[in-house]
């Protein structure tokens, strides 16, 4: 410490005496300086865990210290006592005990979160020293806070030893202790629950027991039950907490020990005793309907989760007791009670969404009986989830309108969360109700569709519609004989508002599948989708139920292809959607067109596009600014959302089983693909928006995704282009390399580069950007990681497609392979991920590619001792198995090399770690060169040993790691 009370830097402050910790406190609470205060706790820590800690702790606990600088010295005798247990001589084990016990009984009137962490320390040592050193601990713990004394009241000494009793069982869950070691402590313990139990029963009891006590006996009853004590030794006190339910200020730790109780594991096996809590729980109705009519959210949200705890753990075993299955039923619809809690979640009630998972696991219980007691069962509960049901669609209800315009945001993302939970359920238990459940919502919102005497509200008709949508989205309703109803209902359907709108949408969206086998009734509801398409608050709604149509329904819709072009290009032209649904209306576009004759095609993009053609031209002449900039990108992703999903190619596999005319399955006329018409024509202002935005990554990306996601699409259907796009990618590259260009460089190469044609533009468009990537390495590659991650990647996929690549007199297959060594030391994870990917496809090529035979012989060794250094602790542990495949392929492919390599290598001293012994490298040697086969050994054999590298071996971590 510096004498201005400011902790030094230098190695000689490490002088961890009181008055310096209590400087270093001082400064960590009270410095206005971020630096000073984090200098300060990281000094603190090393204090803490030192061995003068012994000393200091103690004096800091002085009565006269401030409660922070008694609360550190606390924390550093448990640090001590729970991490350094084995410097602790087995001589002090008793003075330590007995100066704990001391301090604790000075604590109990004292500060209160001292107290907690002195018990804690005792308690460390407790679980450290029992059964053998101290098998009596807890009746120990007991006498000495029951015995007179020490000037400390009565009332104290017992929070004292509540606390300590509390904390006990919570610091064997979080304690590291080995797992044999946990299984005779946690034994030890549940021996203990025999001295617990009748203390916490006496003070539960008492009348005259203070409140404080009572909830400390509730916590401590939590606590134990967690260590999975028997139920049926824990009976009589579960049974006492719901006595203590009625006190307010017993209620909340009443509802944590029962619930804690109820919901271990192991309490299933005591079913007696869970019978004997079932009508306990129903007792609790009477309470819950006052707390709900007082409005008490606090009180019905605990003894819902006591309703629920019992019926969701335990619902198999009570189901089984056939004989009380009134008791059983009556607690089902007491939480049928609490699901349909009155009131809007999450602003009048926050309890309906617990009881959710409740209806899956009764749902899987009953259906995992066999036929003839399921039947018994489904007589007894279809009609509580046909209930559950007309529930759980009153609460998806929305609010009125005034009120949900009250709510804030953040209540409304709730609120649609907790639909999305709704929806979830329903189509659940679709799976127990079947087609019944589609006929009975069909039926109820028919009947207020219809009913003309009696208005229904449009929260009433949306949840119904919701319900539908729910169900129709994941299961399969093409055989329902209610669905062509429900679409005559949807027209019948006042649609005066947004949220009502929304889920009309949604529910055509997904009945996509079932019109694509009924597309008569497109004609219904294709002008209801159009129509929204033009409001801007149906924005996701309309544009995603469009493309759901059009990929689906695609060889149906020909007869309406101009409809929907001319309403698309209408709403695009007003700019009334956001980017990303502009895009997904594209991508729909590109479903409908292709479907359409070729000239169909043509003339229907001529028209679609031809205004953000000639918008392009006006911005290609523009001065570069920041608005032209994502008008340009806005454009261009544009025209790749379209050509993502406009694919001819597969009219002739798909339209086969379409109820379309015959004309649309006529085979596909010769000729250039309409995606490659169009971007020939439009190549040339390409190019001059590029010559312009050439320095802007992300006008190029945008460029780049055009042409790659065409490649993606077309295939071999692209091959009039390849010449052209090789052309511009090079000129593009070798003036401002970027790497989107070597990722659609890539595409290229995996597509055309094995096609006599085409292997000459390839081979030119390779070679150069190639040239262009190690001139950049030559320079400097450090600042452009990405560059480097696609070029590794490039290479990777040449040597796999086309190794002949790998021949040209052009190509500097021993540079690439030096770029690829840099590579390896990247600190970003995907670059040499990258890396380690092209060395596993380059070192097979030492077989058939006499110039890469010759550059791993030359510097093969460089590749290896790169891959050692790697293990050894130069990069993160999650790339070992990234560094093992690289071994492993040296190993399989360069085998009599890599023997005199390794030996070579590893000789060196202290390489490629100082923590690794000489025997432990012959060992890794061995194994490695013994591992020619097995893929999976050989990364378990690397993870092993990096972990011996790096000092981690035997370690908790290590455990992990290895998994």
């Amino acid at each position: 410490m510096e004498t201005s009370g400011r902790i030094a830097t230098t190695p000689d402050a490490l002088d961890f005496t009181v008055e310096n910790v209590e400087k270093g406190l001082h400064q960590l609470y009270y410095d206005p300086n971020i630096e000073n205060k984090n200098l300060a706790q990281k000094w603190l820590m090393q204090a803490q865990v030192s061995p003068q800690a012994w000393q200091f702790c103690w004096a800091l606990l002085s009565p006269d210290k401030v409660p922070e600088i008694q609360y550190f010295g606390a924390s550093a005798l448990h640090t001590k006592i729970s991490r350094y247990w084995s410097d602790i001589p087995s001589d002090q084990y008793e003075t330590l005990k007995t100066q704990l016990f001391s301090q604790i009984a000075c604590f109990s009137s004292g500060s209160k979160m001292v107290l907690t962490r002195l018990c804690v320390a005792l308690a460390s040592l407790a679980l450290n020293t029992m059964p053998e050193v101290w098998p009596g601990a807890v009746p120990e713990m007991v006498r000495v806070f029951q015995e007179e004394g020490g000037g400390v009241d009565g009332r104290a000494r017992c929070l004292a030893l509540l606390e300590l009793l509390t904390v006990l069982p919570e610091e064997f869950q979080t304690s590291r202790m080995p797992q044999y070691r946990k299984g005779q402590v946690r034994g030890a313990l549940g021996r203990e629950w025999g001295s617990v139990c009748p203390l916490l029963q006496q003070l539960l009891r008492q009348g005259d027991s203070p409140g404080a006590v009572k909830s400390r006996v509730l916590r401590c009853l939590s606590s134990w039950v967690l260590l999975d004590v028997p139920l049926s030794e824990s009976e009589g006190l579960v049974e006492d907490c719901f006595t203590a339910l009625p006190d307010p200020e017993l209620f909340d730790t009443a509802v944590e020990a029962i619930v804690n109780a109820i919901s271990q594991p192991d309490s299933q096996r005591y079913v007696n005793t869970l019978l004997k809590l079932v009508p306990q729980v129903l007792s609790l109705q009477e309470q819950l309907r006052e707390a709900v009519q007082n409005g008490d959210m606090e009180t019905s949200h605990g003894i819902c989760r006591i309703a629920v705890a019992l019926g969701e753990n335990h619902s198999r075993a009570l189901l089984e007791q056939v004989e009380h299955w009134q008791g059983f039923l009556a607690l089902v619809n007491m939480i049928m009670f609490c699901t349909g809690i009155p009131g809007h979640y999450p602003v009048n009630e926050t309890t309906s969404s617990l009881t959710l998972t409740f209806w899956y696991t009764l749902q899987d219980d009953i259906m995992s009986f066999d036929c003839e007691r399921q039947a018994v069962y489904l007589q007894v509960y279809r009609p509580v989830y046909f209930q559950l049901v007309d529930v759980l669609l009153h609460k998806a209800q929305f609010p009125s309108d005034q009120e949900y315009a009250s709510w804030s945001s953040d209540e409304k993302e709730q609120f649609r969360i907790y639909r999305v939970d709704i929806s979830d359920t329903l189509m659940y238990v679709y799976e127990m109700l079947g087609a019944e459940l589609l006929s009975n919502l069909y039926e109820k919102l028919g009947r207020i569709l219809t009913n003309t005497e009696q208005a229904s509200s449009w929260q009433h008709t949306e949840a119904l519609l919701y319900g539908f949508q729910s169900i129709a989205e994941t299961i399969d309703v093409n055989y329902s004989d209610v669905i062509p109803g429900l679409i005559g209902l949807l027209l019948r359907i006042n649609i005066n508002n947004v949220q009502l709108a929304d889920t009309v949408m949604f529910t055509i969206g997904a009945l996509a599948e079932w019109l694509a086998d009924h597309p008569v009734m497109l004609s219904s509801v294709l002008p209801l989708v159009l129509q929204a398409l033009g409001n801007p608050d149906l924005s996701i709604s309309s544009v995603s139920t469009l493309k759901k149509i059009c990929r689906e329904c695609k060889y149906d819709l020909p007869p309406y292809a101009s409809n929907i072009v001319a309403v698309s290009r209408e709403v695009l032209s007003k700019q009334i959607h956001k980017t990303s649904q502009c895009m997904w209306l594209m991508q729909a576009l590109g479903f409908l067109l292709s479907a359409l004759h070729v000239e169909e095609i043509l003339r229907n993009l001529h028209s679609l596009i031809t205004p953000y053609i000639q918008q392009l031209e006006k911005l290609a002449d523009e001065t570069p600014n920041p608005s032209n900039k994502l008008a340009i990108i806005h454009i261009l992703g544009l025209l790749s959302n379209l050509f993502t999903t406009l694919d001819i190619s597969k009219q002739e596999d798909e339209s086969g089983e379409s109820t379309a005319p015959p004309v649309k399955t006529a085979p596909l006329p010769p000729g250039p693909n309409p995606v490659v018409v169009v971007l020939q024509q439009v190549f040339a202002l390409i190019q001059t928006v590029l010559s312009k935005w050439l320095n802007d990554s992300q006008v190029v990306e945008a460029v780049c995704a055009i042409f790659e996601k065409s490649v993606k699409t077309l295939l071999h259907d692209f091959a009039p282009m390849v010449s052209q796009l090789s052309e511009m990618l090079g000129q593009m590259y070798s003036t401002i390399p970027q790497a989107s260009a070597l990722d659609l460089t890539r595409q290229m190469v995996h597509i055309f580069a094995r096609e006599t044609d085409h292997f000459p533009p390839i081979k030119a468009l390779f070679d150069l950007v190639t040239s262009v990537t190690l001139s950049i390495f030559q320079q400097g590659p450090r600042d452009h990681p990405d560059i480097v991650d696609s070029f590794m990647q490039l290479q990777a996929q040449a040597l796999k497609r086309k190794p002949d690549l790998f021949l040209s007199e052009s190509l500097d297959v021993k540079a690439v392979f030096h770029c690829g060594l840099l590579s390896l030391k990247f600190p970003e994870a995907p670059t040499v991920k990258s890396t380690c990917l092209f060395f596993t496809e380059l070192l097979p090529r030492c077989s058939d590619v006499p110039p890469v035979a010759r550059v791993v012989q030359e510097n093969g060794k460089l590749l290896l001792q790169a891959v050692l250094e790697a293990i050894g602790g130069g990069s993160s542990r999650s790339l070992m198995e990234q560094f093992a495949e690289v071994l492993f392929s040296l190993n399989k492919h360069c085998f009599p090399l890599l023997t005199v390599w390794l030996k070579e290598a590893l000789q060196a001293q202290g390489f490629p770690s100082t923590r690794v012994t000489t025997e432990q490298k012959d060992t890794f040697t061995q194994q490695i060169l013994r591992e020619r086969v097995n893929k999976r050994r050989m990364k378990d054999i690397v993870k092993e040993f990096t972990l011996v590298c790096r000092g981690l071996h035997g370690t908790e971590y290590a455990a992990e790691y290895c998994l």
